[in-house]
């Protein structure tokens, strides 16, 4: 396809008729606070670069692949107390993305790829709750997880929340969006968060919802002193490749009675 005519939001009623997409992706973004110095929009803005890339990437090998719009709303109840923090309840956005999962199934489509940006939204639910109602096969993608064995590769600090990778993913894409005065400003403990009181949460043995403005001190966890456009780049070479990959497969697999495993 000519180039960005694999986004649906530009493209017309002719261009998906001459396409014959038979894959989708839904990027998921969200709206909240990310430190002092990157924008609320975020995640909604790394899903919509890495969802573009990664496109981009399989439909010049023949992918059909079409990108939805990105929902930039996503589940905010760990930072309900912050200001503006957009929420959308988990079961809400269930319903957002089943009602969606209808309309690819009416189009015809059956092979769809949820593309997640943020931490907050937990989706297996929802392919749990869809299987076996639904002719689209579902998969997702938590873009920020599929790095995990190469991240220190490319980082020097672990992070959790608009650190030293997101700000380096921002600076690559929108560097006039980065506040760098002040990340600049930012004290040395700005990035740390808060233990629990409990061990059995500390070592992981036991989880909690986490509210973000008790847990750390300005919304951020990491440092992103270390943050570079070179570093975002990298990053974004090696999630758009991937999942690049996985598109081509996805769109050019026969949909059998084994799909998606392996034929005996």
């Amino acid at each position: 396809m000519p180039q960005r005519m694999f986004e649906l939001a530009t493209m017309t009623y002719a261009d998906v008729l001459e396409a014959k997409v038979n894959t989708v992706v839904l990027p998921l973004g969200a709206t909240e606070p990310h430190n002092r110095h990157l924008p609320y929009a975020t995640d909604t803005i790394e899903a919509d670069v890495i969802g573009r890339c990664a496109c981009a990437r399989a439909c010049e090998r023949g992918a059909r692949v079409a990108l939805l719009p990105t929902i930039p709303y996503g589940t905010e109840t760990n930072m309900r107390f912050l200001p503006l923090a957009m929420n959308v309840n988990p079961s809400t956005l269930q319903l957002v993305i089943t009602d969606l999962v209808e309309s690819v199934s009416r189009s015809g489509i059956q092979r769809m790829l949820i593309l997640n940006s943020h931490g907050g939204n937990e989706l297996k639910s929802v392919l749990r709750e869809l299987a076996g109602r639904t002719d689209v096969h579902l998969f997702l993608c938590d873009w920020f997880r599929m790095i995990s064995d190469c991240y220190d590769e490319i980082f020097t600090h672990r992070e959790d929340h608009a650190g030293e990778m997101e700000t380096s993913i921002l600076l690559a894409t929108h560097p006039e969006l980065v506040r760098k005065d002040a990340a600049g400003s930012l004290d040395a403990d700005e990035g740390s968060t808060r233990p629990s009181r409990f061990t059995a949460i500390n070592r992981g043995w036991v989880s909690i919802t986490r509210r973000w403005d008790l847990l750390t001190t300005n919304t951020g966890s990491g440092n992103p002193h270390a943050a570079s456009a070179e570093k975002g780049q990298q990053v974004l070479d090696r999630i758009a490749t991937r999942l690049a990959d996985f598109l081509v497969e996805l769109s050019q697999s026969e949909l059998d009675p084994a799909f998606p495993f392996a034929p005996l």
